[in-house]
Formats: C-alpha cells, structure tokens, sequence
C-alpha cells in the first residue's frame, strides 16, 4: 500500500532590491489573500502580528512601513490588530517594558496598538504543556493566551547560534518569557553576586516562589525552588543577577540542544492556536536583528513568503536562500521540528 506524503503548501512572490516599499505592501495583500481563500482559513476577529522591532543600530530588521499591506488586509476584513512582541534577555532597549515601547515607536511601529506580552520585566508567563524531550512545560509570553490565531512575521536571516532565523525562531524565541529564554539559551537558572547586591529586595519581591534570601553579608537563589522564569534577572537594578557562569556558557554552545529547546518552544507557541507564517526573505545578513549595528548583506533580496506550516515555510526559505550560494547552519533544525510534529520539511512553491 502507497505511503501517504503529507505536503504543506508554501506560496511566494519574488521581490529585489529594486522593489518598492508600495509593492511589498501590495504583495502582502495578495499573499494573505491568496492563502485565506485556497487554504479555507476561517480568519478570527483579533489577530495580532508577531513582528521585531529592531535593535537600536541594526538597519536591516524589517521596517514598519513594510508590514501596511498586512494591517490593510486585516482593516479590510474589519479585524483588529495590533503589534506583538516580547522582552529580551540581554541588556539594552528592549530589555524592559518601557525602553521596548519607545524603541518600538522610535522605529515606526505606531499604526496599531504595541503589546509587550511578557509583562513590564519579562515576568509574565503561560505554562503551556508539551511533554517533550527538553521540556515538560514552556514558558510563552502570558498575552499570547488571549489569542487563538497569530499572524506570525519573520524576517528571514542568518543567526549566529541557531543557523537561521525565520518562522521556528519568532515562534520560539519571539514568544517565550524571559524565563523561557533563559530555559532554552541555557537550561540553568540565575544566581545572585552578593558583592554586586545591594539589598533593594526588588528581586525577592517578584519572586513567586519565595525562593531568594536577601542578607547584608549574602544574597543566594536557592534552586531548589527556583523555576528559573527570569523575573529577578529582569528587575534587578544592579546586574548582581547573573547566567553568565561556566556551566550555562558550556550549555548555551551545545548548538544541537540549543536548537532541538528552540523548536520545542515552537512548538509550545502554536500549540492549539491556527496561525498564518510569512518570512521576509529580504536584507539578508548573517546575524539576528537582535544585533545593534549595521550589518553587511549577504545577497539581493529574494521574495516574500507565507505558509500556515511554520517548518515548510523555513525550510523553503532555507532553500532558496541555499541555491542563492548562502548555506546557513542548523538544517537539523527540521528534522527534529518534523519529529516532534511542528510542521513538515516536504512543501510545494505556489508562485503568486
């Protein structure tokens, strides 16, 4: 008896460098379109965009002006929308709520309403179930719960510890808590510098589970307790909150596990929810947007593509940016994604 090969539909449409901002907005309309009316997708009420702002000083993330053509669509369909995103682990302007609003609006996100969906420090978080080889749990950004459908948008690049950057890692990264973040950078929890502390309590204070000691003479986590959801990293006025030790170095440049706690985090973010995925497969550069300063292009850009299958979305991207002469790390990105029935590496190109 034939085996069943079960094949997700990617379609695209090619742009280069010379393509104006009005036509990839208009290019967008056409996409969306295209795939809500061959896909029979049933679009919800409130549909939220999953985007990246930018780090300050990086000049290729995908600007503000480029996602109008998706809100036209939305407003067309009398939807409500608005911008998604979530704190960063690291340091700088989007570390916290505030500074992330601001580099939000200093960049042009003002059409629709911004949500930071981890809360004011990164704190805020669902448990979402998966069971899985890395994780019992995972830690999504709490707003994401009030949402069944996503329109999940990607700018499509190189990444320096995953290989890649596309639909998998705005899924993962893009949604997880600052705790998730940390769970899936590192696998280990934070601890306190007593001689940085400055005994504020500001840490102790947004410890749910009561699991920080507070003295003049030392300040310790105790990690038996600890779930390690980041809030006291994130509050911390005077960095005495700490992941950088020997052991969640070694862990972070374990590249395989890295990749496979990425995906599982995918994994948790569209659990239950009937997202739509688009990639920009444009101003590609081997680093993340996460990275504040300008970075070299690797090739012309290539196209815009969509997909509701967020792993035969990336991996047609991978592809052609492949054939391009770019091979990016992390292909076995997609075996595990597969594996563990995130989406599928078999798609079909559907050129709109």
């Amino acid at each position: 008896m034939p085996v069943l090969v079960i094949m997700s539909n990617v379609y695209y449409t090619k742009v280069d460098s010379s393509t104006s901002v009005d036509k990839v907005n208009a290019i967008c309309r056409e996409l969306l379109d295209r795939i809500v009316v061959e896909e029979k997708i049933i679009l919800e009420k409130d549909i939220p965009l999953k985007v990246h702002f930018g780090e300050p000083g990086n000049v290729t993330f995908i600007k503000a002006e480029n996602y109008n053509g998706i809100i036209d669509y939305l407003e067309s369909k009398e939807i409500k929308t608005s911008f998604m995103e979530t704190t960063v682990l690291y340091g700088g302007q989007r570390f916290k709520k505030d500074v992330h609003l601001k580099t939000a609006e200093v960049h042009g996100f003002t059409r629709i309403p911004v949500i930071i969906a981890d809360g004011d420090h990164g704190e805020a978080y669902t448990d979402v179930e998966v069971n899985l080889k890395h994780f019992d749990k995972c830690k999504v950004g709490k707003e994401f719960s009030n949402y069944s459908q996503m329109l999940v948008v990607a700018h499509f690049k190189g990444h320096g510890l995953a290989g890649f950057g596309g639909a998998i890692k705005q899924l993962s990264m893009g949604h997880a808590s600052k705790g998730g973040k940390l769970a899936m950078h590192m696998g280990i929890k934070p601890q306190i510098t007593s001689r940085k502390c400055t005994q504020c309590h500001l840490c102790q204070k947004n410890c749910a589970e009561d699991a920080i000691t507070i003295t003049e003479k030392k300040s310790f986590i105790d990690h038996d307790k600890c779930v390690g959801c980041g809030a006291c990293l994130a509050v911390c006025p005077s960095k005495a909150v700490s992941i950088m030790n020997l052991t969640g170095v070694s862990q972070a440049l374990k590249g395989n596990d890295f990749r496979e706690r990425v995906v599982e985090y995918a994994y948790a973010a569209q659990k239950s929810k009937n997202n739509i995925y688009i990639n920009y497969v444009m101003n590609i550069t081997s680093g993340c947007d996460c990275v504040g300063k300008k970075m070299k292009l690797l090739m012309d850009d290539i196209g815009i593509y969509i997909s509701t299958d967020p792993v035969a979305l990336d991996k047609a991207c991978y592809d052609i940016v492949a054939e391009k002469g770019k091979k990016f790390k992390g292909s076995n990105t997609f075996g595990y994604a597969e594996k563990i029935g995130l989406g599928t590496t078999k798609y079909v190109l559907k050129e709109v």
